[in-house]
């Protein structure tokens, strides 16, 4: 049987930032594998965002570390994401979508005072319309949002937060402490 490996110090600080979170109480998270290919270490969370007990959004959040550093990520830790999360169809199809999304991004990380560099990605919207056998639901719609970033330094307790409001956004949650006017009750209601 071989020896555990010993993590880098700068990987150790930032896998525990990371599980020092706890996020909002719509949002789940649980550590799953990482790829492993892309850098001698890897840790991933996924998410699931819940409203009303319906999954309205899910993503993935890698983070590598590579102690020799990487001229594209210029640094050596790279977080990573993928989120995605269906929408009505007439914001699905609106032309400002990708701005907003990637304003979700860097809003929640300055928000967080998450320091980063580096950042790149993708938003993507797309509206879906079935037919022959398929046919039934009316067309829908979906936003995904692909990016990554350079956290400067390795407390990554900030990104994860700002990560979570990324979620949020994208599944259209209210901001915390805040109760969506459809979720309010009548008066006199238990």
């Amino acid at each position: 049987m071989a020896p555990p490996i010993a993590l880098p110090e700068t990987f150790a600080r930032a896998v525990a930032g990371l599980r020092s979170v706890t996020p909002r109480e719509e949002i789940v998270l649980e550590e799953v594998g990482a790829p492993q290919r892309l850098a001698p270490f890897a840790f991933a969370l996924s998410a699931t965002v819940l409203r009303d007990q319906d999954e309205v959004a899910d993503g993935r959040l890698i983070l590598l570390h590579d102690p020799a550093g990487h001229d594209a990520w210029q640094g050596t830790l790279r977080l990573v994401t993928y989120v995605t999360a269906e929408l009505e169809v007439d914001l699905a199809a609106d032309p400002l979508l990708p701005g907003v999304g990637w304003t979700w991004l860097t809003d929640a990380l300055e928000a967080y005072e998450a320091r980063y560099r580096a950042a790149g990605g993708t938003v993507t919207q797309t509206v879906s319309t079935r037919f022959g056998e398929l046919a039934g639901p009316p067309a829908a719609g979906d936003v995904e949002i692909r990016a990554s970033w350079t956290p400067l330094g390795d407390d990554l307790a900030a990104h994860l937060s700002a990560w979570c409001a990324l979620l949020a956004s994208t599944a259209g949650l209210p901001p915390p402490g805040v109760t969506a006017l459809s979720e309010r009750r009548p008066a006199g209601a238990a």
